[in-house]
């Protein structure tokens, strides 16, 4: 089944489950807003409940599962099916992350799964050996973020930013990187894209700061320009 193709650089909006109901709309409905006028990808999260709608509203945005399950219509019950997934809307999916890891035996399965029903995959990686093994399965990027920087004020050191993306792209140059943890700034922002990173994630930088919307304006503003001068 056909599938998005990603471009870098990238933008993911991770509202994680601060956010529901009527501010989380408000936050995406800017997002889709801010998509459509820099034109890039900005891939948006959301918990399962509200990703229907949001694929619904905001048609520029990559809406995107936080979990996904490798299972197959049938008699399972209380897990996520990816053509439930695919037929409200939603383009792409996170696997592996800090808060709903997977076993790697499992995890290959589930990414199979996405690509069979047309879903892109982001699968999280907490290490440089992690990040490898992720590569090995083929998503279509790979999130590189310490668990221990999650939610923090501490963004990842450059030698794991960097170290990161030369062994995953060793491996297979076709995927993807992405950059997490820590990221409270449009100068943040503009520094993992400069170092290599092909797109960076943002939870916390955004729902806590004083002003969201101005400050995911001023972080995918950042994504924006550095598309620019890539040109």
């Amino acid at each position: 089944m056909s599938r998005k193709k990603m471009k870098a650089p990238f933008f993911v909006v991770n509202p994680k489950s601060f956010l529901f109901g009527k501010p989380l709309m408000d936050l995406a409905h800017y997002a889709d807003q801010l998509a459509k006028e820099h034109r890039i990808d900005i891939l948006f999260t959301a918990p399962l409940t509200e990703l229907a709608i949001i694929a619904q509203e905001c048609p520029n945005l990559i809406v995107t599962s936080q979990h996904m399950d490798n299972i197959v219509p049938g008699d399972s019950m209380g897990r996520v099916l990816p053509e439930s997934l695919k037929q409200i809307g939603v383009q792409a999916v996170v696997v592996n992350h800090a808060d709903k890891p997977i076993p790697f035996s499992i995890l290959a399965s589930t990414i199979q799964r996405a690509k069979e029903v047309g879903l892109l995959t982001i699968a999280c990686a907490d290490s440089i050996s992690e990040g490898q093994a992720m590569a090995l399965l083929g998503p279509d990027i790979v999130l590189a973020e310490p668990t221990e920087l999650i939610g923090r004020d501490q963004m990842s050191d450059r030698a794991y930013v960097t170290s990161t993306i030369e062994k995953i792209k060793e491996i297979n140059p076709a995927i993807l990187v992405e950059q997490g943890a820590g990221i409270r700034s449009e100068k943040d922002v503009a520094e993992l894209l400069q170092l290599g990173a092909d797109g960076v994630g943002v939870t916390s930088g955004i729902v806590k700061a004083e002003n969201p919307k101005e400050m995911m304006k001023r972080m995918i503003q950042a994504v924006a320009l550095h598309q620019k001068e890539r040109k």
